[in-house]
């Protein structure tokens, strides 16, 4: 049995699963927003019920935004900004009374889905977020790839540069501090804002990308050619990937990867960055959905 977390910037869930990989316990709850000892205590406590429910400790892992940094052991990186320059393992470790093991949530996704997912089999498999911000796990023959500085995948915080058929010049801002990430143009908010700028619309009326999508299957030529720029914005974006990795399978996680347009027209953009004569990469949607983020935490004590 092993239980695995996803520690996320509005929820931390708990999964328990059992020796088939099978969840026999979930649980959500909201997370303690800009409260990290209140975070700490949340964790524990979904913990403390589970193992009262089942009736036995187990191994835990966390996927978690952000990275552990190599020099200090403090997290870094994360969007969820309370958790950064702390020292996450170490606390959750004392709160827990045991070890812990503990990944990038977009790692967790990545392994969840090259285990028994959508890319089962493959040799190298490249995990993606699409959400709330943009991230990306790396998984070759089953392992994570993390990286001497522990940022493998983070392709969200590389520049985007996008041509004229954006329509405007200036990069937008992202939390990192840095100008034009991929997030800041990929993420399921970037998306929504795009629409809203083509459409001279304020932020407070914009509709939502889920929204765009379902408009844009029903005909409507401004959603169509919103959905179209993003597209070609991830398939640019996705070709770096190629270039760099080559994987077998990229995998769609988030929110956004509900989008079906995305499946059949991303592959048909991407050979114009693609460094190859034929692109044999395949791009598929996730197949655990929302528990797969979760599922790869709990598989990170191992099989």
């Amino acid at each position: 049995m092993r239980f695995g977390i996803d520690l996320g910037g509005t929820k931390i869930e708990i999964a328990v699963l059992d020796g088939a990989g099978a969840i026999v316990h979930r649980q959500r709850i909201a997370t303690p927003v800009g409260d990290y000892d209140g975070t700490l205590a949340a964790i524990a406590g979904l913990v403390g019920q589970a193992e009262s429910l089942h009736g036995r400790a187990a191994s835990i892992g966390i996927g978690t935004p952000g990275a552990v940094s190599r020099a200090t052991g403090f997290l870094k990186n994360a969007n969820s900004v309370w958790l950064n320059g702390r020292n996450l393992p170490d606390d959750l470790q004392r709160a827990l009374g045991r070890p812990v093991h503990i990944a990038n949530d977009a790692n967790c996704f990545a392994l969840s889905e090259a285990s028994d997912g959508a890319g089962a089999g493959a040799g190298i498999v490249f995990g993606v977020i699409l959400g709330t911000g943009v991230g990306g796990g790396l998984v070759v023959n089953g392992r994570i790839v993390d990286g001497p500085n522990g940022i493998t995948g983070e392709w969200g915080h590389n520049p985007l540069v996008l041509g004229s058929h954006l329509g405007r010049d200036t990069p937008r801002p992202c939390y990192c501090g840095r100008l034009g990430c991929v997030e800041t143009v990929l993420s399921g908010p970037a998306l929504a804002a795009d629409h809203a700028w083509a459409m001279g619309v304020k932020r407070e009326v914009q509709m939502s990308a889920e929204h765009i999508a379902q408009h844009a299957q029903a005909g409507e030529p401004a959603c169509i050619r919103t959905l179209e720029r993003y597209c070609r914005h991830l398939a640019q974006a996705l070709a770096v990937v190629i270039n760099i990795v080559d994987p077998d399978v990229i995998v769609l996680g988030g929110g956004v990867s509900k989008i079906d347009a995305l499946y059949e027209q991303v592959p048909k953009c991407w050979d114009e960055w693609v460094f190859s004569d034929e692109v044999h990469t395949r791009l598929v949607r996730n197949r655990h959905g929302d528990s797969s983020g979760v599922r790869g935490a709990a598989w990170l004590g191992g099989p």
